[in-house]
């Protein structure tokens, strides 16, 4: 039976006033007592908020769409549609809000394919429930721990950099029907290619990371595009950015 628990809140709508806004977290997984364990684990923590539960994909999706979550945390092994094809829905609908992965097991392909789908961060669900709050507060801050994930496995960035290389040749005379970056933007979406973090493309560029933050906001617009992947890989068919090195 789908369930989708949370309150009846229409997309887009303003957060509540007070002092800070918490981090607001929707979980979807197919076992309850899955859900009730992470919501207990998170309801200790003063800045994070579970706004919702969902049990599907379909429910995820209404649940997503209602209370306009800041993260997701999405369940690989979802009955039809699974978490994949949630991911990448969710991505295109509500492209602000970070999903985090959690799988039963290390699994290339299901890593590979939470790349391609605009996953933040791919977590194994033994993860301790103190690493779980850092992931989501590092997603939430804008990080894309899954990078770390790939780097990781030979196999998978072979893969991701195979896929990114057709895709640079396919596109490659295609004319830029989007006005081209300014030079600080395409300076900022190359070391983004390159695997930097937020935090270090910053350092990187002696700027602000708030400031790195607006510059993505304003590629995203630019290109039309839902999240960083989907604007370094636009950019590298264009020719904008190199391709990351082996």
């Amino acid at each position: 039976m789908t369930e989708y628990s949370g309150p009846d809140r229409r997309r887009g709508a303003e957060r509540r006033p007070g002092g800070y806004e918490r981090v607001r977290i929707l979980i979807v997984d197919d076992h309850a007592l899955f859900r009730l364990g992470i919501r207990n684990i998170l309801e200790h923590e003063p800045d994070l908020e579970v706004v919702a539960e969902a049990d599907d994909g379909r429910s995820a999706l209404d649940a997503a769409f209602a209370t306009n979550p800041d993260v997701i945390l999405m369940d690989l092994s979802l009955p039809a549609p699974g978490g994949i094809e949630t991911t990448q829905r969710v991505k295109r609908e509500l492209p602000s809000a970070a999903i985090v992965v959690l799988s039963t097991e290390e699994d290339e392909d299901a890593l590979f394919e939470s790349i391609k789908a605009g996953a933040a961060a791919f977590v194994l669900k033994d993860i301790s429930p103190e690493d779980l709050v850092v992931i989501i507060r590092r997603v939430v801050a804008g990080e894309y721990l899954i990078n770390d994930k790939v780097f990781s496995k030979p196999a998978v960035a072979s893969r991701v950099l195979k896929e990114f290389r057709e895709l640079a040749v396919y596109g490659q005379e295609a004319a830029p029907i989007f006005a081209p970056l300014s030079p600080r933007e395409v300076e900022i979406l190359d070391n983004i290619a390159q695997g930097m973090t937020n935090k270090q493309v910053a350092y990187a560029l002696s700027i602000s990371e708030q400031t790195v933050k607006n510059h993505m906001s304003s590629i995203l617009r630019k290109l039309s595009v839902n999240d960083r992947t989907q604007a370094v890989v636009y950019a590298m068919r264009q020719g904008w950015i190199r391709m990351p090195e082996d």
